[in-house]
């Protein structure tokens, strides 16, 4: 069977090394390459597929399109994205792993409750993040991103779940919380580092290259827990192993192979 990760860029993903090293645990000898699909090409690229096709992991940006290209569940229409394309015996759903990834990446590193979060980013990655949290107890959220109305969809989000939700410009000074994650890419956060870390008991940045970023140095030199954009890029390839192949794969393997990957990629 044939399955791949594709984006815009993509040349750089982690995702064939992570997915292939699951094929050897489970035995299975698939394939999964890295294929870039430019922004608006979605559609034409799955409609081109064969029948030896089985998964594709989606990526930027991508994610909002796939929601059309398959059956969705609920977590999918209550996020407007999805990460996930697999067909089996003539049926195409589409799935959102990165929620189950990031409270797998959570709990992996002992964070187990969340009462108050901050967002920094409200785009799709920020609105898994955002609903993991909530599935571990969050009843408080404040989102900081640059366009209130570009966050409109998080917003809604954390609205419609129930829980008190509050935005906030992005250069504002945020409150004490149990968990800030940032999605935003690390270089706008080199000046407020500290002062984002210091805020928070634990610290999930998303990004995982170039690694550790400001705020994850920062996050540590504060004694908060550091929660990193491997641990998620695990996490979340559990969850689409899990529905490409059938069988699980540890955690544990996974993050091992993209540890790796990034340092092959920094040697490069």
């Amino acid at each position: 069977m044939r399955c791949a990760v594709i984006g815009h860029p993509v040349a750089h993903s982690l995702s064939p090394a992570i997915h292939r090293a699951a094929y050897q645990v489970l035995g299975l000898e698939w394939s999964y390459q890295a294929i870039d699909v430019e922004p608006g090409g979605l559609r034409a690229f799955i409609e081109g597929l064969d029948g030896s096709w089985r998964g594709l992991s989606v990526t930027m940006p991508h994610k909002a399109d796939l929601v059309e290209l398959g059956e969705t569940d609920a977590t999918v229409d209550m996020l407007g994205a999805a990460n996930t394309w697999v067909c089996r015996d003539g049926t195409t759903i589409v799935r959102n792993t990165d929620v189950t990834g990031a409270e797998a990446a959570l709990r992996a590193r002992g964070v187990t409750d969340v009462e108050k979060v901050v967002m920094l980013g409200a785009g799709a990655t920020a609105r898994s993040v955002l609903a993991a949290a909530i599935g571990m107890g969050a009843g408080e959220a404040v989102v900081m991103s640059r366009s209130r109305e570009r966050s409109t969809k998080i917003l809604k989000l954390a609205d419609g779940l129930g829980i008190r939700v509050a935005w906030l410009p992005f250069e504002s000074e945020p409150p004490r919380c149990n968990l800030i994650v940032s999605t935003v890419p690390a270089g706008s956060l080199i000046r407020r580092a500290e002062d984002l870390a210091a805020r928070a008991n634990a610290v999930f940045d998303v990004v995982y290259d170039p690694w550790p970023t400001p705020l994850a140095v920062a996050g540590k030199i504060a004694g908060a827990t550091v929660i990193d954009g491997l641990d998620l890029l695990a996490g979340q390839a559990v969850g689409q192993v899990q529905l490409m192949t059938g069988y699980p794969v540890p955690m544990d393997v996974l993050r091992s192979t993209a540890q790796n990957g990034l340092a092959e990629h920094a040697r490069l």
